[in-house]
């Protein structure tokens, strides 16, 4: 049997190509407590908080900018005015910083059950033309605070009369080649495997840890950081021709955080329309 292949301008658009409406919560994290690094803004961050409160959770937003961090907490409070949104600023480069965001959490919720650990950098630069400063700065914020965060979690979850879920960020560029991505890239493998060797530690104290690897979401932020050219073409490649909206990245770190997934642990989910 031949199989008949159409060139990419020929392909019909999928059914899955128009972007769909948002679902509504369903109470996956009714009454959890949950803490969300580099929430500030209107990208993966901001949507993850949203999604928990729309979920049922109360939540501590976190970020290094204070002022853009305030108006996030401020924008969810407006919105979700009978559940609790505080606020810490942090910046994950600072151990001491980090740690005291788990404790400022625990107090303004009373326990944490959930760390989603969101921060992270990128950019893009030629290996032959990076410098020591930007390869550092990216391994540190992006490999360097999920660790930091990661660590300070499970010290808080080793000590406390429950379990917990942890929820790493990373990217399909820990598997994919990307020109100009390599300190990001190797940033986001580093995520991977530190979730994996995390879970089997985090097993013992009742705690789940795992990731997702988004390919390509669009927001605000990301486009001052990356070329239109260069997100066009990355959209153009998934199978739906479109990237994935913030909210269906945030949809997938619920569910990861919730009940639903009580055997899984030490996994990488990809949020993609092509494979990994």
């Amino acid at each position: 049997m031949t199989v008949e292949h159409r060139p990419d301008s020929e392909r019909r658009p999928s059914p899955l190509s128009a972007v769909p409406e948002e679902i509504p919560g369903h109470g996956l994290l009714a009454g959890r407590k949950v803490v969300v690094t580099a929430a500030a803004g209107t990208g993966i961050g901001f949507a993850t908080a949203r999604r928990a409160l729309l979920e049922g959770a109360d939540v501590v937003v976190s970020d290094w900018h204070e002022r853009r961090l305030g108006e996030t907490a401020d924008k969810l409070r407006a919105e979700f005015g009978d559940q609790t949104v505080a606020q810490v600023v942090c910046n994950v480069q600072e151990t001491s910083a980090v740690n005291a965001l788990i404790d400022a959490a625990a107090g303004e919720l009373g326990r944490i059950d959930i760390l989603v650990n969101n921060a992270g950098l990128g950019g893009e630069t030629p290996l032959v033309d990076m410098d020591d400063d930007e390869w550092d700065r990216v391994i540190d914020i992006t490999l360097g605070g999920t660790f930091r965060a990661t660590r300070a979690a499970l010290r808080y979850f080793r000590d406390a009369p429950h379990g917990g879920v942890v929820v790493n960020n990373a990217s399909v560029l820990g598997w994919r080649a990307q020109h100009s991505q390599s300190h990001y890239a190797a940033a986001k493998a580093g995520v991977m495997a530190l979730t994996r060797c995390a879970a089997i530690e985090a097993a013992e104290y009742g705690v789940r840890i795992n990731a997702v690897a988004p390919s390509i979401a669009r927001h605000p932020f990301l486009a001052k950081v990356t070329s239109e050219e260069l997100l066009e073409d990355l959209a153009s490649r998934e199978a739906y021709g479109r990237a994935a909206e913030v909210w269906e990245i945030a949809a997938t770190i619920a569910m990861l955080a919730s009940d639903y997934t009580t055997y899984l642990t030490g996994e990488v989910v990809s949020i993609s329309s092509q494979r990994a």
